[in-house]
């Protein structure tokens, strides 16, 4: 009985960190903005690779933000601790830190209306993202403090 109690205890704390650790690390997610046909919260990929515009691919289908028409980008994050985690797994959850990484991309829609998108991208994708859209839309990244530009160029 108890091998089977340990034996599930595992299970639930491997399986479930996960399903808590919220975005991952190759996605993106729109989290707000002026875009109407998008939802908050609405989660995707986010992509660079095409040469006249930046791509959010998701369920729904794709939003296109023509690099030409990007007159601002700004980069932050925000740091919280692991509450949650620590209350229904381990205490020691609450000694580590949750970093959300913000990208916000201003630009003019085909009636040269102000938009706004605001994106919370996975760890893995801020760097190569960035510096696309910088090298694409001739923009420079404007981040919102130190540690933001540290952990987007790591310098």
């Amino acid at each position: 009985m108890k091998k089977c109690i340990s034996s599930l205890a595992v299970c639930f704390f491997v399986l479930g960190i996960p399903a808590w650790a919220g975005l991952g690390s190759h996605k993106a997610m729109y989290v707000g903005g002026t875009v109407s046909e998008l939802k908050e919260n609405t989660e995707g990929t986010v992509s660079t690779t095409d040469d006249h515009a930046f791509a959010f691919d998701h369920k729904g289908g794709k939003l296109a933000i023509p690099y030409q028409r990007v007159n601002s980008l700004e980069y932050g994050q925000k740091a919280g601790r692991r509450v949650g985690l620590g209350i229904a797994v381990s205490p020691l959850f609450l000694f580590s830190k949750k970093r959300r990484h913000y990208m916000t991309i201003g630009y003019l829609d085909d009636n040269q209306k102000q938009q706004a998108a605001v994106f919370e991208l996975g760890k893995d994708v801020i760097s190569p993202v960035l510096s696309s859209l910088e090298s694409k839309t001739g923009k420079k990244v404007e981040y919102q403090d130190d540690e933001s530009r540290k952990t987007a160029t790591g310098k």
